[in-house]
């Protein structure tokens, strides 16, 4: 009896559920399609690690943690005549030596542009080899037979507009190498999105290692004997020191890699699915509160006749149930449709995957039905437990519940108890000495402003309503009037509508608020303590001393400023170690190049062999100017120096440590330093800044993995840089407003449904259709003003405090984005005018008459 009154009560609404299946909808499909993306991801790269690995692989020893920088310029490597002594284990049928690196660049001379992906995926040179599982067959042209011909894969070949015969050029620490490309490889499985080219071996030694040696030796079964029993016996035949690695180990590896990769883009998504699952959430409650308050008679009568509290509620859980097994099935549906699209905006950046080989585990079906039916579920109690509590005579006589002043009193003691201890943890978290102290507070205070805020919002709509509302009579007569007090009549609904509104528009000013500080605390910093007028990143390769002799000899530059950073430890006077950055630079570096706040001490002791520290490191280690420590450059290279500054935290240099690079030459032999990766210059007086910067870009233009900026050019790039990762927030943001906007159109239309008597009284006293259509119009409006107003609260309550914790991290300057909020309560108006369209067409097309006659 049960289940059938409610799927005859289901659907008997149906046109009123569809927008609340649509939120729910949307919600899973984003989760589903996250899962399933990343299943298909990885399972293609488990599929190609596992075609290609070699059973087994010997790899040099792993690199000390202090030699890491040098093995990015100078890749580890095995000798030669270790491949012949893997190729005599017993079970070994062919070993293989192969170079492959990733420190070198692929240039387009006719163009002087990068040949292959310029973020992300790696471009990867190495020699050819003939192996049983080599990840590309060429389909064009031939192996590499000297010196002077080059393979290259034929997705990359494709991009740069490359054919057989084309001249390309291969760029890293060892100079510039041009080659001719003898032929075409195409992957035997999928493209990661890197570009591949191919050296015959000797060439490939000389070019990317500088002396006959490998990267690895590849050894490949016969089959005698299983992967784990070979690579025993490999290690004992090349004995300790070396990495030896199973198939099944290298794809475990390989998959880490990639997976972590992945991991930041499915899990940021994931996050944005369940914000718009809350989102919908309120949709879902508002829904299901107007059902019931249409159906009170209905219940009522329900009551009368014998049916319990229970059965009430279970009725309307039933219905919350079907809706939310409905919604997710078509939202797991939907989700492959999101994956496909995830796999398309992959392969547009150069990965190849293939939307036919989607993998849709059981993990897809748990999250997607789990999500789905808890959040209607839990959505759809409240107001099924508030319409079991109405008593029978009271449903009968449509009076709502008596109890509803003293819920009042316990939602506004709640309320300002939850909003004010996530205020109070806001405040200490902005406070905090430590970022990692204030995010522990952050988190929480995010967590309990936004459930206050939700919880106080029917309390704050009635107050906030009647001050935005206050000019719609003054300007649109009847029908402001009449809007403003329809927003005002149920505080608990317009609250709910306002509060999914709230969220996401709460997101985008917090997003806004950190990338505003974010960009002016950059910037002046820059103007701060910058004094060079051009900064030349390396990119992908290291700086070479060709590159600096050229922007030496161009006319308008002064001198060059290089630095070189080390992973290093710190022996404190405690005898204690600590680890932190560190940085070599030349005497004058702190002179009228770079002009740091120095809290204590004199930085030009540095130039003198002392060594600068920053504020947070001396005050975590009880350092002070004076103290000696030991420092150690690795490889056993220490060096006992005196503190001789310390500089102010969050400022551009208060996180690292410095000494001065003749400092460190006395114990660091040139070929252990590390690289220069990147350089300043200063103009000479005089100069013209603009024509200097426009004269080094025409002499660094062989190196198109250099970026050549001045400050402005600075200041924009590191601007854009931080408007990538602003733009995504939008746009995943983007799915939580549109689930909001539906909340405001359902609710607007059942609004109109439960009015519909009141509608047609209206008409019949002289309400023209045009004021009924202006006056839901206008009713739209105020509710997602009030939402935006909120959400602006909320976000520069939450944007502020992230600036707060981070202001020793970089982030010292708070910029509060106006037009970024402007824009944004705009836009809310704009919101409310398209939520309301439909409904005000339909109350406007509706029969007087019967509209009256509607019990």
């Amino acid at each position: 009896m049960l289940l059938k009154t409610s799927l005859r009560s289901f659907f008997a609404q149906k046109g009123r559920m569809a927008l609340s299946l649509i939120a729910v909808v949307l919600s899973v499909a984003f989760v589903s399609g996250t899962l399933v993306f990343s299943d298909t991801a990885t399972s293609t790269f488990d599929k190609l690690f596992a075609a290609t690995a070699s059973d087994v692989s010997v790899q040099p020893p792993k690199p000390a943690e202090d030699e890491e920088q040098q093995a990015a310029v100078k890749p580890p490597t095995v000798p030669v005549a270790l491949a012949d002594r893997v190729a005599a284990v017993p079970g070994v049928k062919k070993a293989v030596g192969q170079v492959m690196v990733g420190n070198a660049i692929l240039v387009d001379p006719a163009t002087n542009k990068l040949v292959g992906p310029t973020s992300g995926a790696p471009t990867l040179l190495g020699n050819w080899t003939d192996t049983p599982r080599n990840p590309v067959t060429i389909t064009s042209g031939h192996a590499p037979q000297n010196s002077g011909e080059l393979v290259l894969d034929a997705d990359t070949a494709k991009k740069a507009k490359l054919g057989l015969g084309a001249k390309v050029r291969v760029e890293n620490s060892g100079g510039k190498h041009d080659f001719t490309i003898a032929g075409i490889a195409t992957f035997t499985a999928t493209n990661p999105g890197a570009a591949l080219g191919f050296l015959d071996t000797p060439t490939a030694q000389q070019v990317l290692l500088g002396e006959p040696a490998y990267t690895s030796i590849e050894a490949f079964g016969d089959g005698s004997r299983d992967n784990d029993r070979l690579k025993a016996e490999t290690a004992a035949r090349v004995g300790g020191g070396y990495q030896v690695k199973t198939a099944a180990e290298q794809k475990d590896e390989n998959t880490k890699q990639v997976g972590s990769g992945l991991d930041f883009m499915k899990y940021a998504m994931l996050g944005f699915a369940f914000v718009s699952a809350i989102v919908g959430g309120f949709l879902i409650i508002n829904t299901f509160s107007m059902l019931v308050a249409q159906r009170t008679r209905e219940i009522g009568l329900l009551r009368a006749i014998g049916g319990s509290r229970r059965q009430v509620n279970r009725s309307v859980l039933v219905e919350a149930l079907i809706l939310g097994v409905l919604g997710s099935t078509l939202g797991v549906a939907a989700g492959l449709g999101v994956a496909v699209g995830l796999i398309k905006l992959m392969n547009a950046i150069g990965m190849d995957l293939k939307a036919a080989d989607l993998q849709i585990g059981p993990d897809v079906f748990v999250a997607g039905y789990a999500l789905g039916i808890v959040v209607t579920l839990v959505a759809a109690w409240f107001p099924a437990r508030r319409a079991s509590r109405i008593s029978p005579m009271a449903a009968l006589r449509d009076h709502g519940t008596p109890a509803e002043g003293r819920a009042n009193l316990v939602r506004t003691v709640v309320g300002l108890l939850l909003t004010a201890g996530g205020g109070a943890l806001l405040v200490l978290g902005a406070q905090s000495d430590k970022a990692a102290t204030g995010g522990r507070y952050l988190g929480p205070g995010v967590l309990l402003t936004l459930v206050g805020s939700v919880v106080l919002g029917p309390l704050l709509a009635s107050a906030i309503v009647r001050v935005l509302g206050a000019v719609l009579p003054a300007v649109f007569g009847p029908s402001g009037k009449l809007a403003q007090r329809n927003a005002m009549r149920n505080p608990r609904r317009t609250g709910a509508t306002a509060a999914a509104l709230m969220i996401g528009l709460a997101l985008v000013i917090a997003s806004s608020v950190f990338s505003s500080s974010a960009v002016t605390s950059a910037n002046a910093q820059i103007d701060k303590s910058v004094g060079v007028d051009y900064i030349v990143q390396g990119g992908r390769t290291e700086v070479t001393p060709e590159m600096l002799d050229i922007v030496r000899r161009t006319p308008g530059i002064d001198h060059v400023t290089t630095q070189k950073s080390f992973m290093s430890k710190v022996r404190l006077p405690d005898g204690q170690q600590a680890k932190t950055d560190l940085t070599a630079v030349p005497s004058a570096f702190f002179g009228t190049d770079f002009r740091p706040t120095v809290r204590t001490g004199a930085v030009d002791s540095i130039e003198r062999g002392s060594l600068g520290i920053g504020e947070t490191f001396a005050k975590d280690h009880h350092l002070k100017v004076g103290d000696r420590v030991t420092v150690d450059y690795g490889k056993g290279r220490t060096q006992e120096l005196p503190v001789g500054a310390v500089f102010a935290k969050g400022e551009l240099f208060g996180n690292g440590s410095f000494v001065a690079m003749d400092t460190m030459a006395e114990v660091v032999p040139a070929a252990e330093q590390p690289p220069v990766w990147t350089f300043f210059a200063k103009a000479a007086p005089g100069a013209d800044v603009a024509r200097t910067l426009a004269a080094l870009q025409d002499g660094l233009k062989e190196y198109p993995q250099l970026v050549v900026k001045d400050q402005a050019g600075y200041k924009e790039l590191v601007q854009s840089q931080v408007n990538t990762l602003l733009y995504l927030i939008y746009g995943l943001v983007a799915l939580s407003i549109t689930v909001a906007v539906l909340g405001v159109v359902n609710t607007l239309a059942l609004s109109v449904v439960e009015r519909t008597r009141e509608i047609g009284l209206l008409r019949a006293i002289g309400l023209s259709r045009r004021q009924l259509r202006r006056m839901i119009r206008l009713e739209s409006v105020v509710i997602a003003v009030f939402g935006a107003v909120l959400g602006t609260g909320l976000g520069l309550a939450w944007g502020v405090t992230v600036q707060g914790v981070l202001r020793d991290q970089g982030l010292g300057t708070l910029s509060v984005p106006t037009v970024t909020i402007a824009i944004t309560l705009v836009s809310s108006v704009v919101i409310g005018l398209v939520a309301a369209l439909v409904p005000a067409f339909r109350a406007g097309r509706m029969n007087v008459l019967a509209a009256i006659a509607t019990d």
